[in-house]
């Protein structure tokens, strides 16, 4: 397939080398490539300038948002929360018709420090947000509870643990539950929540995940649901 990751941050590059190992032709889209390619600063967690790190990865093509979401059969959502929307909104409405997105991204709003805060929150979500402003596009939303690592990577975690999914159309869902089974999620490790206002029960987990981070000090951990039967 042809596969747009929108964003260049770390969960993009993890997921768009993933996928172009299983087979896959990936483009990560940005803002401005010209603006991406200039960079020289590492981000807030350490991780290089984009172009160095493509120096590694030039299988991977760079264009705008727009370009790489146009010729894609798939759609990855790997922005930050908080312009994930206006993101959408530069590709538009008429590109993301009919198309499926898989969204990663969770509404964390640092504007008050650390940590931060999730905006919306309780009774609405990014997920449903997306949902609501693009109908045509099939939002499912799931891998937003881990580090990019395990998104990709599932076996790094001896013993059961689990990944969410949900949305509101059932075969857009199975063709993400097909690459998270790429991805090495076997079927027990899925688990599907029901429609997309679900998102705002997995997009809540993360400020107890961000303190798990905290106490921890690190970011190779997962949720485990145990049940009887």
């Amino acid at each position: 397939m042809n596969i747009a990751i929108l964003g260049t941050g770390m969960v993009g590059r993890m997921i768009g080398v993933k996928l172009q190992e299983l087979g896959h032709t990936v483009t990560l889209g940005t803002r401005n490539v010209a603006n991406t390619l200039a960079n020289e600063n590492s981000d807030a967690y350490g991780n290089p300038p984009f172009k160095e790190w493509h120096k590694d990865h030039k299988e991977l093509a760079l264009a705008t948002f727009k370009e790489a979401a146009s010729d894609a059969d798939l759609l990855f959502n790997c922005t930050g929360g908080m312009i994930s929307l206006s993101v959408l909104e530069q590709v538009g409405e008429d590109v993301l018709h009919g198309k499926v997105l898989i969204d990663v991204a969770n509404p964390l709003d640092f504007s008050g420090g650390m940590p931060p805060s999730l905006n919306p929150v309780n009774t609405d979500s990014l997920g449903e947000q997306l949902q609501q402003r693009f109908p045509k596009l099939k939002v499912v939303k799931t891998l937003n509870t881990m580090n990019a690592q395990l998104m990709v990577n599932p076996g790094l975690l001896e013993g059961m643990h689990h990944v969410f999914v949900c949305g509101n159309d059932a075969a857009a869902k199975d063709q993400a539950k097909e690459i998270l089974n790429a991805f090495g999620w076997n079927p027990d490790q899925i688990l599907d929540l029901g429609d997309i206002t679900n998102a705002r029960g997995t997009e809540m987990l993360l400020p107890i995940w961000l303190r798990l981070w905290g106490a921890l000090g690190m970011a190779e951990f997962n949720f485990c649901i145990q049940r009887n039967g």
